[in-house]
């Protein structure tokens, strides 16, 4: 049977910042983030399987990543939590906001490979994770590709 890739999009807003950069990202900014998640499988052949004829349900696809992703960063705010920038978090945390403490700086290429190892956990055996891409402006993205990463 043919390997079949299946893609599914994903939009979130998330605020962050960039400790030690020096440009205009160093302030506390966000993006209307779109993320595609690609993955690869054989279709399902059981003639009595309800997901006969699919490599993975699309609804099922979607809920792993809400879970992981969309529902954890979506109007979530994200700092590095090895720099001064926890400070601030707690300030915000105090204040009720959502803030989310990482242990990478929250750029889009070191966002898109925390993601990597959030979904591949949750896929099922027969399907693995081919490449994401994370867009945080119309103009400017980061894509991972599990045959760069092997």
């Amino acid at each position: 049977m043919s390997n079949i890739r299946i893609t599914k999009q994903f939009s979130f807003e998330t605020g962050h910042a960039l400790y030690g950069y020096d440009g205009k990202c160093k302030n506390v900014h966000g993006h209307s983030y779109k993320l595609s998640v690609t993955v690869i499988g054989s279709p399902i052949t059981d003639h009595t399987n309800v997901k006969f004829g699919m490599v993975i349900d699309f609804g099922d696809l979607k809920k792993i990543v809400k879970e992981e992703i969309v529902n954890v960063f979506d109007h979530a705010t994200v700092f590095n939590k090895n720099t001064p920038h926890v400070e601030l978090a707690r300030e915000l945390e105090n204040r009720g906001h959502n803030v989310l403490l990482v242990d990478y700086q929250p750029t889009s290429e070191m966002m898109v490979i925390d993601f990597s190892k959030k979904i591949k956990k949750r896929l099922p055996k027969h399907i693995s994770l081919h490449s994401l891409k994370l867009q945080e402006t119309d103009t400017s993205f980061a894509e991972w590709y599990a045959s760069d990463n092997n």
